[in-house]
């Protein structure tokens, strides 16, 4: 079989979806399988090329000079590759791809943010691949027909990116320690975690709060955490190539997101044994296996994150039973579990 993977980029900046893309891509080469990149480029090119991924240079932007150039690129890209199946994993791919497919190949698309309206281009696929229970029910809401989709949720343990988590040295936090690793989006509830600990700061004052992770509305968040009464006691870290070593090194990890299809970090999370809270929306009860391996608290919710955290910090039996249920039935979260389930779905078309 070969396979191409076409996304905008394959840079390492914590995209979930670049992610994804990669580890598959690095599992099916190494599973036997002809596999290829196609993408505008990134410092993941070197770990594709490991695996024996053949990465193609293709540039995305939306301009209509460039849309021109990238239709042509791919055109020719495809002829010489002849891919039996084309998985896209962003919008303007599922286009590029669906407008050359004619009967030369099959076409798998990838749902990672449903909340955007352009998701619904993503049903242009063969099959069209959800990445949570919660993203299928809302793509058949929003109109995709039910038989094309397909659920194959998140996973990340195991992935060719990351070392093995026994090999991550912890960090010197200041403890309780309460982290998140996450965008710096309005979507990702921030500002409700920076609330949340504003709230229990005076109760706990051993208490920190460390916020990984880059994005637009970061400046928003700092000048919150400025106007708190506690605000060097709130760390903003940035991005971090390894932010397992601020998972293995915190008490408490806190997604606290309005949106969320199935938030790979999770996973991770769930590996180091720490305590988690999420909120009870999208994809992310399914990846805390329904509240059984972390805390789930309303999105948008600040005094009933902080209750949540206090409980927690309140009790070391407490944050200890939580820490030992977040390892439980880590099986399902590994990347091996994803590429099978993704190479189903590519049968089922090559079949048909």
């Amino acid at each position: 079989m070969r396979i191409i993977h076409i996304l905008n980029h394959v840079q390492e900046i914590g995209n979930g979806i670049v992610n994804v893309a990669v580890d598959l891509a690095c599992l099916q080469a190494k599973s036997g399988y002809e596999v290829a990149v196609v993408s505008a480029g990134g410092e993941y090119e070197a770990l594709l090329e490991l695996c024996g991924v053949k990465h193609y240079h293709l540039n995305q932007s939306r301009k209509p000079i460039n849309t021109i150039k990238a239709a042509i690129r791919y055109r020719a890209i495809a002829a010489e590759f002849q891919p039996d199946i084309v998985h896209a994993h962003m919008m303007t791919g599922v286009i590029l791809a669906r407008i050359f497919k004619g009967r030369k190949y099959a076409l798998v698309s990838t749902v990672h943010n449903e909340f955007q309206r352009a998701s619904l281009l993503m049903g242009l696929a063969d099959r069209v691949i959800a990445v949570s229970k919660a993203v299928q029910d809302s793509m058949i809401r929003r109109g995709i027909p039910e038989h094309k989709l397909r659920v194959v949720c998140n996973g990340t343990l195991g992935s060719p990116r990351t070392r093995q988590i026994q090999d991550y040295l912890p960090l010197p936090l200041q403890h309780p320690a309460i982290a998140t690793v996450a965008g710096m989006y309005q979507r990702k509830g921030i500002a409700e975690l920076i609330a949340a600990f504003e709230q229990i700061a005076s109760d706990f004052p051993q208490a920190h709060l460390y916020l990984v992770g880059n994005g637009p509305d970061k400046q928003l968040f700092e000048a919150q955490a400025e106007a708190t009464s506690v605000k060097e006691r709130i760390h903003f870290e940035g991005f971090q190539p390894e932010p397992q070593r601020y998972l293995i090194s915190c008490d408490i990890f806190v997604l606290a997101s309005h949106r969320d299809p199935c938030p790979l970090v999770l996973s991770e999370a769930r590996e180091t044994g720490t305590a988690i809270v999420g909120t009870q929306i999208d994809g992310i009860p399914e990846a805390l296996d329904n509240g059984r391996a972390g805390l789930l608290v309303p999105a948008k919710d600040s005094h009933a994150l902080a209750e949540v955290l206090v409980q927690l910090l309140s009790s070391a039996e407490m944050l200890q039973e939580w820490k030992q249920r977040a390892k439980k039935n880590l099986e399902r979260l590994s990347v091996a579990r994803v590429h099978q389930e993704t190479m189903t779905v590519y049968r089922e078309l090559i079949t048909e």
